[in-house]
């Protein structure tokens, strides 16, 4: 699985429109997604997903009061449940450049004469905590098609395999991140019988991650139990950024100071000690006295840019110019996600990229 900061052909989206995930707050959150669309169209290609052509035509009118429109915008006509793709897509690994650690790694399935590219449809249903899935569950087969991708479906034991993307986070040579939380816990557990050992098997095999870096808790307010994606995230293939808290009184705080260790202690695919750099977490965001999983650590990474969730926060400053020096070729953008977080996600959680090998 390519890095996310290696080049793209397109980044992945699909244009809210259940109101149940941001309830009472849903008119802002179109604009934010204009937003993203009109800063990632200037860099790559954007695959929108809409649930059927009024809704495309509603979509172009609003992207083009929001001066978000252009060419470089592709519109797919599909029903979705709800718009979080980096979990219910499909995620896109490639051969060239990329072998995996043992010889006979890969599936025998993935050893066959194949395209560039693969797409790997792991199952999805929905955190083990929703009901309604049944439209997303099909996405992922669908963006494979969209990118002429050979579909691999991941299986343990004769059973498809639940990953979410936002549940492990590589830096493109063989290491990942991922917690015990998310993974291992029996609350919204995901692969009833799949342990530890199974689960570092999966990432060498399908994913070609023999290195498996496993963090311990998730921040509070996150509702899928534990993702890594608002955590600790690959920069570089040695550099991880990690967010701390310092309030001792705060709920994260121990937590975060236990991965950051862990993160200290950790070595990368190749013996090397990580390069770890700490972000601070914003004051805690509630709304409707329910704390939100307000994070810098879900920013998205595409060609030229970095996306990064700010939340009018005197920490919002330090997030981003710690990622302009860790990002030098790249323009950092901060987009306002105080009333997108109502929705338990942000900017990482709402997208996924396609590799370049892929175009």
């Amino acid at each position: 699985m390519p890095a996310e900061c290696e080049p793209h052909a397109a980044t992945w989206l699909a244009w809210p429109h259940y109101h149940g995930d941001w309830p009472g707050k849903f008119e802002p959150i179109p604009w934010v997604y204009a937003e993203i669309i009109r800063n990632l169209g200037r860099h790559e290609r954007v695959e929108l997903i809409v649930n059927d052509p009024a809704s495309e035509r509603q979509v172009r009118k609003l992207l083009v009061r929001a001066n978000a429109f252009s060419t470089n915008i592709r519109f797919h006509r599909w029903p979705t449940d709800r718009v979080w793709l980096r979990d219910s897509g499909c995620i896109f690994i490639t051969r060239e450049g990329h072998e995996f650690t043992r010889a006979n790694a890969a599936p025998k399935e993935m050893r066959v004469s194949a395209p560039k590219g693969l797409a790997l449809n792991f199952r999805f249903n929905a955190w083990a905590k929703y009901s309604n899935y049944r439209r997303d569950e099909k996405v992922a087969s669908l963006m494979a098609d969209a990118a002429r991708a050979q579909k691999i479906i991941p299986m343990h034991r004769q059973s498809r395999i639940v990953l979410e993307g936002g549940s492990i986070d590589v830096n493109g040579r063989g290491t990942l991140l991922t917690t015990e939380e998310c993974l291992l816990s029996k609350i919204q557990r995901r692969n009833p019988g799949v342990s530890r050992n199974d689960y570092e098997k999966i990432f060498a095999d399908y994913l070609g991650a023999s290195n498996v870096i496993w963090l311990g808790k998730g921040i509070s307010g996150d509702d899928t139990h534990g993702h890594v994606d608002d955590l600790a995230r690959f920069v570089s293939p040695d550099t991880v950024v990690t967010m701390i808290e310092s309030n001792r009184k705060d709920t994260n705080h121990a937590s975060l100071r236990e991965n950051f260790r862990r993160l200290h202690a950790a070595c990368d695919q190749d013996g090397k000690p990580l390069n770890v750099i700490e972000i601070p977490m914003p004051r805690p965001v509630f709304f409707e006295k329910r704390r939100l999983p307000a994070s810098y650590a879900n920013f998205y990474i595409a060609n030229g840019i970095v996306l990064v969730p700010v939340f009018n926060d005197p920490n919002d400053g330090i997030a981003l110019n710690t990622l302009a020096t860790v990002f030098p070729t790249r323009e950092v953008v901060p987009i306002y996600s105080g009333d997108l977080v109502w929705g338990f996600g942000t900017l990482h959680c709402m997208t996924q990229q396609q590799p370049l090998i892929l175009a």
